[in-house]
């Protein structure tokens, strides 16, 4: 069995000073956000044990904002920033899922862009939670965390459609789950 975690970095500045959509930070409410969404993974056991980061500075501001929530929680990762996830498409990400096999986690977490990470969650669900897979087609928004379990032993053998869905949760529903 392997889990495959994808997370949407948090909300960001809506330009960045050099230009570049690469150097954008995050923003007040994405460090909330981020922090937020970090401290339920460090309340929802099991943990990553492997992050791939985008490079993009608000993807890597995620991952370490949110790290900072959940490190007395959880384990430490090992932790890659990855180029290649910046921009890529669904196809493109499940190249680089299936390297993972080379340092072969149980559990991966990916922080990175849309519209390449919504449209890997939406290829990957084969099975999984109704109401969460409903959700998750609506939108994967930022800080969004969609969790997938592969019946498989190799990462190599991940595939499109074989993911479960185990669940889809963003800040914006934590907030509806608190509030009810």
């Amino acid at each position: 069995m392997r889990r495959l975690m994808l997370l949407r970095h948090a909300k960001t500045e809506h330009d960045a000073s050099s230009g570049r959509d690469q150097d954008r930070r995050l923003d007040n409410r994405g460090r909330h956000d981020a922090a937020e969404i970090g401290g339920w993974i460090g309340h929802h056991p099991p943990f990553p044990d492997f992050v791939l980061v985008s490079h993009a500075i608000r993807a890597h501001q995620t991952w370490e904002v949110a790290w900072e929530a959940m490190k007395d929680l959880a384990p430490e990762p090992r932790v890659e920033l990855m180029p290649e996830l910046y921009g890529a498409d669904a196809a493109e990400l499940l190249k680089i899922i299936r390297t993972a096999s080379e340092a072969d986690p149980q559990r991966l977490l990916l922080v990175g862009h849309n519209p390449g990470l919504h449209e890997l969650a939406l290829a990957l669900a084969g099975s999984g939670d109704p109401a969460a897979r409903k959700a998750l087609a609506e939108n994967l928004p930022t800080s969004g965390l969609a969790i997938f379990d592969f019946d498989i032993d190799d990462w190599a053998d991940v595939a499109f459609r074989r993911g479960r869905l185990v669940l889809f949760v963003s800040p914006k529903l934590l907030k509806h789950a608190s509030d009810e």
